[in-house]
């Protein structure tokens, strides 16, 4: 069944599908109108490239994509791509899944990280198999480590390289204890 795409105020997720990262792998960014989207120069960057055989290969696992794969980031405004962002894969046995994004610098300082990453974790804890959230940047990535931050997710190693977060799935209420 075709995942859904995830909605935000103001930008639309799109799970990435192998013909069209083999597609942008190969420097063919005409797939994009055959999708609906405008090319714009910025994207694919040169960190979406070196990301792209990644993408792939976690796309080789799955029959069609889960959700849990790589999304591209789009504009509602002008249907252009301005990043990618997803998971790392499938939950581990334990239910984590690990986050990451990344917006084009031109589209910087204007919350569409915080916005994505946000619209990202929403659709993970709706899927019963995800028990929790993971991530990682660099330790001088503060940009990113403040959208972490506000999303909930909390440090829980640190290295001289990278920092560490994790956020546990929400606990639901039961509906009688909320009526109390």
């Amino acid at each position: 069944m075709p995942i859904e795409h995830i909605h935000t105020e103001r930008l639309v997720l799109i799970p990435f599908t192998l013909p069209v990262a083999d597609a942008l792998l190969q420097g063919e960014v005409g797939i994009l109108r055959k999708i609906g989207l405008l090319p714009t120069p910025y994207w694919p960057d040169q960190e979406a490239i070196e990301t792209l055989p990644k993408i792939i290969k976690n796309l080789k696992l799955v029959h069609e994509p889960t959700g849990f794969e790589s999304w591209m980031v789009v504009l509602k405004s002008n249907m252009t791509v301005i990043g990618d962002a997803g998971f790392k894969g499938l939950p581990n046995a334990d239910g984590e899944v690990d986050i990451g994004y990344a917006i084009i610098k031109q589209e910087h300082k204007k919350g569409y990280g915080m916005e994505v990453a946000n619209g990202l974790a929403e659709w993970a804890f709706l899927q019963p198999v995800t028990k929790a959230i993971t991530a990682k940047c660099l330790i001088g990535n503060t940009a990113s480590a403040r959208i972490l931050h506000k999303l909930g997710l909390r440090e829980t190693e640190r290295n001289d390289k990278l920092i560490s977060w994790r956020k546990d799935k929400p606990e639901l209420i039961p509906i009688a204890a909320q009526a109390i």
